[in-house]
């Protein structure tokens, strides 16, 4: 069975200042759950996400929605300084392709 807090984003990685690994829920930015082992680690991010989503619940207050079920448009705006705008819409023209082209094909080597 697929518990709802299931589908939120987790994490586990090491904590150097801790000495132990830590579990996170991109969701739940606030929270995390120090155990020695990366699996229990996880069980415990699980577990607090799950109390703290019962307690909202309870006080009808909203669970955030998992980043898994969000949809996307595929559309952001960006702020940059107007040098750098003024640069890159130059550099786009003389690669005769949009300048909204040339951000995708700079974001997408991000990936990599």
């Amino acid at each position: 069975m697929i518990l709802q807090n299931d589908r939120f984003t987790y994490r586990v990685t090491w904590s150097a200042e801790d000495n132990e690994y830590v579990g996170l829920c991109t969701e739940f930015p606030s929270l995390s759950w120090l155990e020695p082992s990366p699996e229990e680690a996880l069980k415990g991010i699980r577990q607090v996400v799950a109390s703290v989503i019962a307690d909202m619940e309870t006080n009808g207050e909203p669970v955030p929605e998992p980043i898994a079920l969000k949809k996307y448009s595929g559309k952001f705006m960006v702020r940059i300084p107007p040098e750098l705008h003024r640069r890159l819409a130059l550099e786009a023209a003389d690669a005769g392709i949009s300048l909204n082209r040339l951000a995708s094909e700079r974001l997408s080597r991000q990936e990599a």
